[in-house]
């Protein structure tokens, strides 16, 4: 009996590959090539299907022989239908080519079925045959990252890094280590004005990444491109109108591991004065304790609730496909904060290093609320005339309290011996309020002739509003190292808000004449931009009516103490109330050859700048107002070799950076640590730009890239403390134009995929040298120290020598799951430049490790989503629990106890922040 079982499950094993076999292949774009990710492959009256993975590829196992009719459908292209046999054990190889459902001819318009512009398959064609140097990201590869906002997505590009907010997200982008000051911010190809209340760049973090259809990353300019970005240029591509009607929303929630083992600090900002006594009574009134109410300072604390994200895109056709629209919005209210230590010190009586002479702790908590809403309506009127309107609307709120607690050390370096210390506590409450709104209507006309003429007009405003800013401090001791804390000293209530308004009109024609037999594409155009921006601030001194009042005796909670108005007036009587305006005009000849395997794009950009400033009171007995006016002539040169699937790149363009509004105001600003100042006589830097780029496509999904760039820099603007040259003892920040700078390096992108699994990585290598003037300690011949100029050499402020991304990626189409793992890491920067020879802080290197997964529920599990259904996603960020570090590359021994700090490593620690980690779970939902 056993010997007739083994011998019939032999014979069935035997015989299994006569009647079961496989069938694999790729489903493939039928016009470009292009692999389709998430294509359903279905044996019609089977259970047998499969979902196509990340290089196309698919594979149905154990099939039986016989004759089978293949479904193979995607979304936006037609489904195709074919006899297979399946016969033997010899795999069945096919491949899959599908037709874009393209045109429908209707009565009086030819209607185009327009290319997926969420997919990674537009991402790298449209990356591929770009006019210059460029990198994107995806739509959908936005969707699968761990990112909320597009501060954070950007960091994912190669050449680029991010500077941190207090709670650790990405803010500002460094392209190429070039400052967040030598970018610029497009929305839609339209440039946004900035709510930061001094300077031009656009803060990133404010921006939803959920809105966006895919970033845009310029690294070289044409001449049809404005010119003011050495580093790059930032375009955030909003979602279109669909072809087809596309309904989505998602909801989640989450929690930051920080509020794990400490508490959320907040307070009433409902409540909040929205103006100051001055702003509502006029500029004579004499403020009193009444008029500022105890909002600012009722605080609450406490476990905070879990973070919320929603958002939603709707969109539609209509009028046989002749009108488009497209709605979308995002709402993210999250709890976010850190653990933060400081250090400060002296260098007036030392020859190096710093003597520590305080250290802080600081705990932030922030409550940030971003939301924003965009439109995009296309009317097509004709079949050369399209009308596009595009609006949006950002929104962040963020509302922070900063706990501190600072204990002076002992003069002549720390004793941990000493029975009691000085100390100072401080507690400050902000609500800042951030809005972006721009509006842009586009027209396009094609007229006879081969001519084309597109023209934008655009309204934009930004704005920032800071209001009753709230800072109390308390002075205390340590006795017996038990905290104490006592009388009040002190503190300020503050107002600060401003307005950026661009008023601005493009216009473009384009027209195809040869030249000598050669096809060339050329343009003409130019745009004219109005921008106003008005900036207020006012201050009010706040003394305790008692200042005796002993916390815990007196008072216990911070909106219990009665106040005594120092400066009724308040003191508007200040540099940083202001009026600035700027009218920029430009134009340009551009050219492009066209049909060749040698694409030339080439031409001249010429900008005229008229920028001036009005100070709202006087600086001793005058109203002082200034203006620069200047006029720049920027060439520019590309060229594309194409050669099968590889191009060949090499350009040269020139740009400028002008400075910022407030910049060359003649401002005077007292802050915590120093004097910051304005310079009238800053200049705008101009640079030279070279570029070189091969890139391989070996695949439609996959992408292998190597670049070197070098950059040339003319009076580079960099801020540094520096020594007043009348009151030696005032040291002050301030902007300045430094000789010549260099930034040359090599970047490295490759993306490859095989079956499930998918590999994401970059690196970039960046030099870069600018020589300012230090001052230096030395001992004179009668060995006394004294101080003296020198110039030093070190790399621009902000540029990390070593940047690097790595991301694998994981999709299993035939159960809807997505697995990704993000890395990143930045090398050591400059954060501050410092006014002592080798005493600039440096940000240590870092690492952040991200994660996110996605797994479709229900029947899209099966069928690749694309019927739509409902999606489980999990995000989580800072999973290594990275801290910000700064310190000084030297040490001194006169720091030796002092908490935190290591003489061994050769390094005085500054700066430490602790953010850890932050999770989130959601469910999407598509139609």
């Amino acid at each position: 009996m056993q010997r007739t079982l083994y011998f019939l499950l032999y014979s069935c094993l035997l015989t299994l590959p006569a009647w079961a076999g496989t069938i694999r292949g790729k489903a493939i774009d039928a016009a470009t090539g292009e692999q389709l990710i998430g294509a359903v492959i279905r044996l019609e009256n089977t259970s047998f299907n499969a979902v196509s993975e990340l290089d196309g590829s698919f594979q149905l196992r154990n099939v039986p022989d016989g004759s089978y009719q293949l479904k193979v459908s995607y979304i936006s292209y037609k489904t195709s239908v074919r006899t297979v046999l399946v016969a033997g054990a010899e795999p069945l190889t096919l491949v899959l080519a599908l037709e874009s459902d393209e045109q429908q001819t209707l009565s009086e318009v030819v209607v185009t079925q327009k290319r997926d512009g969420f997919s990674d398959n537009t991402a790298r064609a449209l990356e591929r045959n770009a006019l210059q140097v460029t990198n994107m990201v995806s739509g959908r590869t936005i969707e699968l990252s761990p990112d909320l906002t597009v501060a954070n997505v950007i960091q994912r590009v190669s050449g680029i890094s991010v500077e941190r907010n207090s709670n650790g997200d990405g803010q500002y982008a460094i392209v190429r280590g070039m400052d967040k000051r030598y970018n610029y911010t497009l929305v839609n190809g339209v440039k946004i004005p900035s709510p930061d209340n001094k300077y031009r760049y656009v803060p990133l973090d404010i921006f939803p990444s959920e809105l966006l259809e895919r970033l845009e990353v310029y690294k070289a300019l044409i001449p049809s491109q404005e010119g003011d970005a050495i580093g790059g240029a930032v375009n955030m591509v909003m979602r279109d109108a669909p072809s087809q009607r596309y309904v989505q929303a998602n909801l989640a929630t989450g929690y930051s591991g920080l509020f794990f083992n400490r508490d959320f600090t907040s307070f009433d900002t409902k409540n909040i004065a929205a103006q100051s006594p001055y702003e509502r009574f006029g500029n004579q009134y004499s403020a009193t304790p009444g008029d500022f109410n105890k909002a600012s300072a009722t605080y609450t604390t406490g476990r905070p609730l879990p973070n919320l994200i929603g958002g939603f895109a709707i969109g539609d056709r209509f009028f046989g496909q002749k009108l488009g629209i497209m709605l979308a919005g995002s709402f993210q209210n999250t709890y976010r904060g850190s653990n933060s230590l400081f250090a400060d010190g002296d260098v007036a009586d030392t020859l190096r290093g710093i003597v520590l002479t305080k250290q802080s702790e600081r705990i932030y908590s922030e409550q940030q609320t971003r939301y924003g809403l965009h439109s995009k309506i296309d009317l097509r009127v004709s079949p050369r005339t399209k009308l596009q309107w595009y609006n949006a609307y950002i929104n962040l709120t963020n509302a922070q309290v900063r706990e501190t607690k600072t204990t002076e050390l002992a003069i002549g370096g720390y004793n941990p011996e000493l029975g009691n210390a000085s100390l100072n506590y401080s507690t400050r409450s902000r609500l800042t309020k951030q809005d972006i709104l721009t509006s842009t209507l586009q027209g396009t006309h094609k007229l006879p002739a081969s001519l084309t003429v597109n023209w934008s007009a655009v309204y934009s405003k930004a704005t920032n509003d800071v209001p009753d800013q709230t800072n109390v401090p308390l002075l205390g001791i340590r006795k017996a190292f038990v905290d104490t804390r006592t009388t009040v000293n002190d503190g300020y209530r503050r107002w600060e808000h401003n307005a950026d308004q661009d008023l601005a009109g493009y216009l473009n024609i384009t027209w195809n004449v040869p030249v000598a037999g050669l096809p060339i594409e050329w343009m003409v155009g130019g745009l004219y931009r109005d921008k106003t921006r008005t900036n207020f601030y006012n201050n009010y001194t706040v003394r305790p009516s008692n200042v005796f009042a002993q916390y815990g005796v007196d008072f216990t909670n911070y909106n219990q103490i009665n106040w005594v108005i120092q400066n009724p007036l308040g003191s508007v009587a200040s540099a940083l109330n202001y009026d600035a305006t700027e009218q920029t005009s430009a134009g340009y000849l551009q050219f492009r050859t066209t049909g060749q395997p040698l694409e030339l794009v080439g031409g001249l950009r010429i900008e005229h700048t008229d920028q001036g400033y009005a100070m709202k009171f006087p600086i001793g007995e005058d109203f002082p107002t200034g203006s620069q006016v200047y006029t720049d002539f920027l060439p520019s040169l590309h060229a594309r070799l194409q050669r099968g699937n590889t191009n060949w790149r090499a350009s040269y363009f020139r740009s400028l950076n002008r400075p910022g509004f407030f910049e060359i105001v003649p401002y005077r600003i007292v802050n915590e640590e120093y004097q910051e100042r304005g310079n009238p006589n800053l200049k705008r830097a101009i640079a030279d730009n070279f570029d070189l780029r091969y890139e391989l496509f070996p695949r439609p999904l996959e992408q292998f890239m190597v670049g070197l760039f070098y950059k040339h820099i003319q009076d580079p603007i960099e801020y540094t403390l520096q020594k007043d040259a009348i009151r030696g003892q005032d040291i002050y920040y301030s902007p300045g134009n430094f000789g010549t700078a260099r930034n040359f390096g090599i970047e490295i992108d490759a993306i490859k995929y095989i079956r499930r699994w998918g590999l994401k990585a970059n690196y970039t290598y960046t030099n870069s040298s600018i020589t300012t003037p230090k001052s230096k300690r030395i001992r004179n011949a009668q060995g006394d120290l004294q101080t003296i100029s020198v110039g030093q050499t070190r790399p621009l402020y902000g540029q990390s020598a070593h940047v690097a991304n790595v991301s694998l990626l994981y999709k299993d189409s035939d159960h809807g799951l997505d697995v990704q793992l993000a890395g990143s890491f930045t090398g050591e920067r400059i954060s501050t430049v410092a006014q002592f020879v080798d005493n600039d802080l440096w940000q240590k290197g870092f690492i952040q490790m991200d994660a996110s997964l996605e797994k479709r529920l229900g029947h899209s599990a099966t069928n690749g989503g694309a019927a739509g259904g409902f999606i489980l996603f999990i995000k989580a960020n800072n999973l290594l629990n990275t801290p910000t570090e700064i310190f000084i590359k030297n040490t001194n021994a006169r720091n030796a106890g002092v908490p935190e700090q290591d003489l061994t490593s050769g390094q005085t620690l500054i700066r430490r922040d602790f953010y850890q980690q932050s999770y989130l779970i959601g469910v999407r939902y598509k139609l």
